[in-house]
């Protein structure tokens, strides 16, 4: 039981340290691309940190594998060099055994990981996916920042406004905007300055209106003199009605649609779910052959060949996943080949390379 733990408590720490590098990298990108979003006016700030929250769980599914299989190589790597195989194998303990340990360790975290991808990651993006969803589905009004430009959808104009209140209350708007077909050369330039504005919705309709107070509309043709000055008290102005997103990922169907479902995508996405917990125990199997080294080449001598085989065992799952979604492979063929390749693979590095038993001969002297 002391070596169990000793070797647990190397993992587990192994484990953990290069999730958190993984998932910091991981979140970090998303992060960029979401700010760059609210920036834009694409998006409220208020929602990235929501966005991200939801997506932790569908990372970890992608990243604990990954943190295991490295866990392993470098804790076994560690036990090579510093010599403290050697002393293991002199106590009794064999290779197969610490691979035993090894493998209720990962047994664990495959149920960790199954949890996630057949439960929790789906919940997350599906709750990610609606909050887009309503970030997409915001009127030109909804993106407006205060002191800012604004290029209206569609190109159809340019708005600024000095402040905004919390209830999206306007003070001091400008807004541009041109009339007729863009490629005659007499089309007319509308140009409206309100004191204020506000959305409102029209009744027993979905049309939006932006409805601005106490202004002029100045309406001309760029170059010529006849512009006509409007003063007006209420202004309305329609904004575009967008469509709401209702097109479903696969990745944020329950897990219980999938098992209901008959078509090809819902077949291949359960098959992807359930290989996640198969993938971590497969490349545990890699791992343990793979952290074979000496004291020339290091704890990192094959940490480069060990990662380009993980990554091509999850490419050939992908390749997999997309070829039964699109119906060019049998779906009764499944994704399992995949696995049982590298399985073997696994099962033919076990085999090979397996340290010889030295036998050493005794002589009584007399």
């Amino acid at each position: 039981m002391i070596i169990f733990r000793y070797i647990c408590r190397e993992i587990l720490s192994s484990t953990v340290a290069v999730s958190v590098v993984l998932l910091l990298i991981l979140m970090s990108g998303r992060f960029v691309k979401y700010l760059a979003n609210a920036v834009a006016g694409e998006m409220e700030p208020g929602a990235i940190f929501a966005l991200i929250g939801y997506r932790i769980p569908g990372f970890l599914e992608l990243v604990l594998p990954l943190a295991f299989f490295l866990a392993v190589l470098l804790t076994f790597g560690r036990l090579y060099v510093e010599n403290e195989m050697s002393v293991l194998r002199a106590c009794g303990i064999s290779e197969r055994r610490l691979m035993g340990y090894t493998l209720v360790l990962a047994a664990c975290f495959a149920l960790m990981a199954g949890w996630l991808s057949l439960s929790v990651a789906p919940a997350g993006m599906a709750k990610a996916d609606i909050l887009l969803k309503a970030q997409k589905s915001r009127s030109d009004l909804d993106k407006l920042m205060p002191k800012k430009f604004y290029v209206m959808s569609g190109g159809r104009g340019v708005t600024y406004t000095e402040s905004v209140s919390e209830d999206r209350e306007l003070e001091d708007i400008f807004l541009a905007k041109t009339s007729g077909d863009a490629s005659n050369a007499d089309r007319r330039l509308v140009l409206v300055l309100a004191d204020t504005g506000q959305q409102q919705q029209a009744e027993g309709s979905s049309d939006r209106y932006l409805v601005l107070n106490k202004g002029y509309r100045i309406e001309g043709v760029p170059g010529q003199h006849d512009y006509q000055i409007t003063h007006f008290e209420e202004y309305g102005s329609r904004l575009e009605s967008k469509r709401p997103d209702t097109r479903t990922k696969m990745e944020t169907v329950p897990t219980s649609s999938l098992l209901a479902a008959d078509d090809l995508k819902s077949k291949a996405m359960l098959q992807w779910r359930l290989s996640i917990p198969v993938l971590l125990l497969v490349v545990t199997l890699l791992a343990v052959p793979l952290s074979r080294t000496n004291h020339r080449k290091g704890r990192f001598g094959k940490l480069l060949p060990a990662i380009v085989l993980y990554f091509t065992y999850l490419v050939a799952l992908n390749a997999m996943r997309d070829a039964l979604e699109s119906g060019s492979v049998p779906m009764a063929v499944t994704i399992l080949p995949v696995h049982l390749v590298y399985l073997a693979i696994a099962i033919g590095l076990l085999l090979t390379g397996q340290p010889r038993k030295s036998i050493a001969s005794t002589k009584q002297v007399a």
